[in-house]
């Protein structure tokens, strides 16, 4: 066979099967290495990945193969990329956010939540969970990061947070009466049984992946009560029910201790929030297994704007005194009685970015550094039931991984300043040269 023949039988291979897979691979030499499935610290370690995966954790460093890219962080930790189980990027509060949606339309929403998701990726949050939304942007900005179109961490998201009529995410609440309507399942506003199971189709229908519901009243609404009971029982059971035959969760916003109790008997998969835990709501907790969201940014947030005199709007500034101060001391709790933690900011009420000032205030309540740092890998994977993708550094996993220098195991201030991100196999972020 003449040598162009040859070249052209390769050359249409190639097109028709595209080029000769190489075996080549990206080595990643970690100074230290962060095991979060065992809380433990390993020095002098390699991480290989092929694609977007794992494929081995190699102690001491490897030396490369021809092909083989190496990426060292010998001077840096390595652990996986964390997770951020309570954030809402189609906001991010200021002074005048209770005008804004008279004056912004769907795509000036969508088009602010594009940095915004950029802002928490390159802060370390490969993946989150956003529980609420508006307009359902967060469908198209999960399906727009997934398909390669824009940055930002891996979505699960509720679409829009369910609530009762005047509830705390009654998008309707504030506004005078001709605009304020009478919403029902579609703006995610349920009374009753079936309009409750009607909205969880509805969710279904948009693309969302889980449920958000505001069993109590809420801190930032513009409603009276911060606390109160929002949902009986028997709606919260239909939800619960009806999320089940659509494979979703439920994630449920909760400060005071009646709703809170009602949403974990029914079967809610986490308590948002948790501000006002009760002894009885954390043995229920335990029993069921729910897991606690705790946001403890978002108090320290509205605790210090609530000093702000017209900052908020006089209906929301003493909720906000009031509740804020306490979500630390709802947390310092529920841990010590061994209720399940998952990792969550609020974020969109506190900048997004700084997403990892929530480590300090998990440890300033009492708990280790380490396992603060599992509770936004491992434990938020098995939150949403993708450990088996997510949460730690080992074979056959997802390749996220992000580097801080430092020991963040020793010293949990350093998750604050991430220096090397990846995502999916794909690098979005390296050390600046020294």
């Amino acid at each position: 066979m003449t040598q162009s023949k040859w070249a052209w039988i390769t050359a249409c291979a190639a097109f028709a099967f595209g080029p000769p897979a190489a075996a080549e691979g990206t080595l990643i030499h970690a100074g230290k290495l962060i095991d979060t499935r065992h809380g433990s610290v390993a020095s002098e370690m390699t991480v290989r990945i092929e694609g977007n995966r794992i494929v081995a954790i190699e102690e001491g460093y490897t030396a490369p193969r021809d092909g083989d890219t190496l990426i060292d962080l010998k001077d840096h930790t390595v652990l996986p990329g964390l997770m951020d189980m309570h954030t809402h990027h189609s906001v991010q509060f200021h002074k005048d956010i209770y005008e804004e949606g008279f004056r912004m339309n769907p795509a000036d929403y969508a088009f602010r939540m594009v940095g915004y998701a950029e802002k928490t990726l390159m802060a370390g949050f490969t993946s989150v969970r956003e529980v609420g939304d508006r307009y359902g942007l967060s469908v198209s900005l999960r399906n727009a990061i997934r398909e390669g179109r824009v940055k930002g961490p891996r979505i699960w998201t509720s679409g829009k947070s369910l609530a009762t009529t005047g509830g705390h995410a009654d998008p309707t609440n504030g506004v005078n009466a001709v605009l304020m309507g009478d919403p029902g399942p579609k703006e995610g506003v349920v009374n009753g049984i079936a309009s409750a199971r009607k909205a969880v189709r509805q969710r279904y229908k948009e693309g969302a992946d889980l449920i958000k519901i505001t069993v109590t009243g809420g801190v930032l609404s513009v409603a009276k009560s911060g606390d109160n009971p929002q949902f009986t029982e028997e709606e919260v059971r239909a939800i619960v029910e009806t999320a089940k035959d659509y494979g979703f969760h439920v994630a449920a916003h909760a400060h005071g201790a009646e709703g809170m109790k009602r949403a974990i008997r029914a079967g809610v998969r986490s308590i948002e929030h948790g501000t006002l835990i009760d002894d009885e709501a954390i043995e229920l907790m335990k029993k069921h297994g729910t897991y606690l969201v705790p946001t403890l940014m978002a108090g320290e947030w509205v605790t210090e704007k609530a000093k702000i005199a017209g900052f908020f709007p006089e209906l929301v500034r003493p909720k906000a005194a009031t509740i804020g101060p306490k979500i630390q001391g709802a947390f310092a709790r529920a841990y010590k009685a061994g209720v399940k933690i998952a990792f969550g900011t609020d974020s969109g009420v506190s900048a997004h970015g700084d997403n990892a000032r929530e480590f300090v205030l998990m440890v300033a309540a009492g708990m280790p550094p380490m396992e603060a740092i599992q509770s936004a890998t491992l434990g938020a994977a098995q939150l949403l039931q993708v450990e088996h993708e997510l949460g730690t550094l080992e074979k056959g996993k997802l390749a996220d991984v992000i580097a801080v220098r430092g020991n963040p195991a020793e010293d949990v201030k350093l998750l604050g300043d991430v220096t090397f991100v990846m995502k999916d196999g794909v690098v979005h972020k390296r050390p600046a040269r020294r």
